[in-house]
């Protein structure tokens, strides 16, 4: 069916008193031989299929509110609402239904609903005791209206009698006129009357009603009546602050006064909930729930509206990214993009998805990325705050997005390392924006979130991606502050001090080697990753300190934790200078790890060359040739040492003869009698243009700067660095 007239928004309120958007479609109303009645039929527009199938029950409530909705309990906490497209339709099945129970259209409800026990008493009561009869509306009566308003809240029947009442012959329109009149006289006593009434027609808790107190012609005498509050000595000023103080920006001219109308309306009736009336207690929170509803659908509306009007939101982009559009301006258009955002936040999922994704084919990221590298401080927290709405909505959207940015020389402009920089350029002394920033970070490069069906080489690729691209602007201040002048200036002198290696490295290093992932391990393996480490132990001396004591809990990790691959690097390579710590019994409990591993993988090979020594012989052949080929990427071709793998024994044999052709190589030896390892990495291990600078300008530092980790594009060129470089670990000096 393409008659929009009948397109509707299927709505349920759940536990919370929120609307639950349950799907859009065409509705009709048809006999239905199953439920022996006239239902309602509501079939989805995207498949067809059966979104609402509900008899029109003769003793069922019904309420039209705002023109295009429909309200009605099926069963007890079961509340349903049909949102129309267009009035004409919301018309037309509400005179279905009232011809079903012979009511007349004309009316909001179409009968009160009433719970058994109330329905018992009702029958008992006499007949003229079913009326509320209100006052005349007088300024001599207005105490008197007020009682009745307060005594019938305790009592849903009174409420629904009171509240049709009140909307008859235009009676709420004639006390707020006495409102005007009261304020003009400085009568607080009527005023204080006007404000218990006025708070009590609120909490009838019917849409109806705020049509009427909400509209143009009512809703600042509403307003004006709530600030007499006979508590406080003094009114408050909320209609000042209304039409002076909050002043209504139109960033882009809005020419549709339907919408303006409906947004200055929202805004009010939202400062009413928020601000002016006071908290409910527990026995009258359900009393506002029409309310809240009246302001999400309202929202719903204004969201929709301006979504569909894509002429209005390619402006705003165009203005928001032009460099000639002046800062103020520029500030505007962003902090509509937030509150747009914000307003987003009420939507449900469905609703949502289609309004983000309707930002995303608008340039949305783009526009981020130029907006948030923006010297203006208001605007960079702005732009911020809607990234985060955009990283909360879809991490995969961002990513994909990052991933397609053009590549160009400067990897500065792209968005992430844009983020990057922020964070580690905050002024704020809080660094409340880099706390924010790194949450949107730790989201977007969480692998626990890459996990979507919908493509499974999301993790490989954005993280492959991000490694390349990115971790060098991240680890700039680690790296940074490992090359400061002091340091540079004793290393130049000969200087026997700590090594300059920052705490924040080895915090980072012990993070790492926590994620227990050998994808890691491997890249911390070969490129000698724990000699700088080592280093700052043997030079840290007899000192027990944090730093020492860091280092050790770094070790005795990898020992409680039993990471093979490390353990076997360690002790093959830095054994004999840790051998002589014994204040600890970390590195002997390493080392009879080390031990234990050994004889196990000794006895597998044992009981496999009893099974088939044949066999054996061959694949110990294949294996040697394959180490033989390529011994700087043995690490990178042998499997994951998870389960450590049974090839580990050989390749740990092979590696001692290999070995036994070279210089036998020891750690040197310190005035001090401690042992020391000298680094002896190539500019050309560096990754990155901070690391390959470090190199160049300080040639005798001994931190390695390496990249973290590898890529297939880079292998070849790391090879040829391992063949001219003519060690990769300490050798006997001298």
């Amino acid at each position: 069916m393409s008659d929009t007239r009948r397109r509707v928004k299927v709505y349920t309120l759940n536990e919370d008193r929120q609307w639950d958007d349950r799907g859009t479609g065409h509705v009709s109303s048809t006999f239905v031989e199953r439920l022996k009645g006239i239902s309602l039929l509501v079939r989805a527009e995207s498949d067809g299929s059966l979104l609402l199938e509900s008899k029109i029950s003769p003793n069922t409530a019904y309420q039209k509110q705002q023109d295009t909705l429909i309200v009605w309990s099926e069963a007890e906490n079961y509340d349903l609402a049909l949102s129309f497209q267009e009035k004409a339709g919301c018309d037309e099945i509400w005179e279905k239904i009232c011809q079903v129970q012979g009511k007349d259209p004309a009316l909001e409800i179409t009968q009160d609903p009433i719970d058994e026990s109330e329905e018992e008493r009702f029958e008992e009561m006499p007949e003229t005791s079913h009326l509320v009869e209100l006052p005349p509306c007088e300024l001599a009566r207005l105490e008197e209206i007020a009682d009745l308003v307060t005594s019938v809240l305790s009592s849903p029947i009174r409420r629904e009698k009171l509240a049709l009442a009140l909307m008859s012959e235009g009676y709420m329109k004639k006390l707020l006129q006495l409102f005007q009149v009261c304020e003009d006289l400085d009568n607080r006593e009527g005023l204080h009357h006007l404000y218990e009434i006025v708070r009590g027609v609120l909490f009838l808790n019917k849409a109806a009603l705020f049509e009427v107190m909400f509209s143009d012609d009512c809703i600042m005498d509403v307003v004006g009546c709530l600030e007499f509050d006979p508590s406080l000595v003094q009114p408050k000023k909320h209609r000042e602050f209304l039409t002076k103080t909050a002043k209504f920006k139109e960033v882009i001219p809005i020419t549709d006064s339907e919408l303006r109308q409906k947004i200055h309306q929202t805004y009010r009736v939202q400062y009413i909930q928020d601000i002016i009336l006071p908290t409910p207690s527990v026995f009258e929170e359900n009393f506002l729930s029409t309310l809240t509803s009246f302001i999400f659908f309202n929202k719903v509306e204004i969201v929709s509206m301006l979504q569909e009007d894509e002429k209005f939101l390619t402006e705003v982009f165009a203005q928001l990214t032009d460099e000639a559009t002046e800062d103020g301006k520029r500030r505007e258009l962003v902090n509509f993009f937030k509150e747009f955002c914000a307003f987003s936040q009420t939507l449900q999922p469905q609703n949502r998805d289609a309004f983000f994704k309707t930002l995303a084919n608008l340039g949305i990221l783009p526009a981020l990325e130029i907006v948030m590298g923006m010297d203006d401080l208001q605007v960079r927290a702005a732009a911020t705050d809607i990234f985060s709405y955009l990283v909360e909505f879809s991490p995969s959207m961002v990513r994909e997005f990052v991933m397609q940015e053009p590549q160009q020389t400067d990897d500065d402009v792209l968005l992430i390392n844009v983020v990057i920089k922020q964070m580690i350029c905050d002024s704020d002394p809080e660094l409340g924006g880099a706390v924010q920033l790194m949450g949107l970070l730790r989201t977007l490069i969480d692998p626990e979130n890459m996990l979507a069906p919908t493509n499974k080489t999301e993790k490989t690729e954005f993280l492959s991606f991000f490694y390349k691209y990115c971790m060098q602007v991240l680890t700039v201040p680690l790296l940074a502050s490992t090359v400061d002048e002091k340091n540079c200036k004793d290393l130049q002198e000969g200087s026997t001090k700590i090594n300059p290696v920052c705490p924040g490295a080895l915090r980072f290093m012990r993070r790492i080697i926590g994620q227990k992932d050998e994808y890691y391990n491997r890249y911390i393996v070969k490129g000698n990753l724990f000699e700088p480490v080592i280093n700052t132990l043997l030079d840290n001396g007899t000192r027990y300190n944090l730093l020492n004591s860091a280092i050790i809990e770094l070790f005795e990790f990898i020992k409680v934790e039993d990471i093979k691959s490390l353990i076997a690097h360690i002790i093959d390579n830095y054994y004999k200078a840790l051998e002589s710590i014994e204040y600890v019994q970390t590195f002997k409990g390493l080392k009879g790890r080390y031990e234990q591993e050994k004889d196990r993988q000794t006895l597998r090979l044992n009981s496999r060359y009893r099974r088939d020594a044949r066999t054996l012989d061959e694949d110990e052949e294949m294996w040697f040739n394959e180490d033989e080929d390529d011994d700087g990427e043995a690490i990178e071709k042998s499997r994951p040492e998870e389960e450590f793998p049974e090839s580990y024994g050989k390749y740990m044999e092979a590696k001692k003869v290999k070995e036994s052709d070279n210089k036998e190589s020891f750690p040197k030896r310190t005035p001090t009698g401690s042992f020391k390892f000298t680094f002896s990495y190539s500019a050309g291990a560096a990754n990155g243009t901070n690391a390959k600078s470090a190199a160049q300008n300080y040639p005798n530092l001994r931190t390695a700067m390496v990249g973290l980790v590898d890529y297939p594009d880079d292998e070849d060129e790391e090879d040829e660095d391992e063949e001219q470089s003519p060690r990769k670990r300490p050798r006997l000096g001298s």
